[in-house]
Formats: C-alpha cells, structure tokens, sequence
C-alpha cells in the first residue's frame, strides 16, 4: 500500500528491513546499542562489524531518543538506533516514548539530509508493545512529521508478517 502526503511517499510494504535500499533504515534498538534479537540482531549481523564499532563509541541511547551509524554493508547509507519503550500496561508513558522514538528518528533523518526512510515496527517485537495500538502512534507521528516538515521523498513500513502489513494499512487508511 502506498499513499502520499504533501510530496513525501507513505509506503507499507512486507520484508526484510535489512534489504532495503532507502538512505537510512530504523533500528529498534536496546539502550546500550550492544545488538540483541529481533529487527536489532539482524541489522547488526547484516550490517557487519562496523555498525557495532560505531554503536559503541556512541555507547548508548536512551528510550525516545535516536543515534545514527553508517550502513556498513547493509544497502543501505545509514543506520538510524532508536530505543522504543517497553509495553508494560499502555499508562507508563509508553505511547509518548514511542512517538518520540519516530519523532526522533525523521528529525535525524532530516538533520543528515536524507531522503528516504524505512522504519520497522517499533517496539512490537520483544518489547510487547501491542500491534495495534504501536501502528496507529507510528503511522499518525509520520503523517504529522511530514505535514510540518519538508525534504523526505520516501518513508517506508517494512513489516515483518502478513497480519502486521495488515494492521498498519488499515492504521494508514485510518489517518488519511
């Protein structure tokens, strides 16, 4: 599914965030940066030795908050770290975290001039954060981001599995 908002490309697609070609891919990531399982595991083994060298002179992340590496071998340029919340019950702050990890993600993208971004679904993996209610904050963050701010041509969903492509096109449906 694809859809446009002002001159930026929304686009969802089912795959492998790794492969993507796009100027920067989102990695949710864990605090230290140190690569773990999940979305982070395979950025970090496709990526190659030099992501983890960068991430660690950064050394870490806090939650809601975004760094940037280069690609390493990935396709591709960058990599942008962000560290989503983990999902105890919905009332701890998580949905402002989460909006602030994509948030902060697209205002580094832009800060680095970048024009084309693949994000993948934040802190729904190991995190827990339920897949409903984590694609209507992401989907609705992008749209505001992209009404507010101009220079990204592209800003991709690369979703893991079917019944996730699923519910983030009915979340983008939603907020058009």
């Amino acid at each position: 599914m694809e859809a446009r908002v002002n001159a930026t490309a929304i686009s969802l697609v089912r795959g492998d965030i790794t492969l993507e070609e796009t100027d920067a891919i989102v990695n949710a990531a864990n605090t230290t940066l140190s690569g773990g399982s999940g979305v982070d595991g395979a950025i970090h083994s496709s990526g190659g030795p030099l992501i983890s060298a960068e991430c660690r002179k950064i050394g870490s992340c806090p939650t809601g908050h975004a760094v940037i590496t280069s690609g390493g071998s990935l396709k591709a340029r960058h990599v942008i770290h962000t560290v989503g919340p983990v999902y105890k019950d919905g009332e701890h702050g998580e949905p402002s975290m989460l909006r602030s990890a994509y948030l902060s993600s697209l205002t580094l993208a832009l800060e680095k001039n970048l024009r084309s971004v693949a994000f993948p679904s934040i802190s729904t993996g190991a995190y827990g954060y339920p897949v409903e209610e984590a694609s209507k904050i992401a989907v609705s963050t992008v749209i505001g981001f992209i009404k507010q701010n101009n220079g990204l041509d592209l800003v991709r969903f690369v979703l893991f599995s079917d019944r996730d492509l699923e519910v983030y096109s009915r979340a983008l449906k939603g907020a058009l």
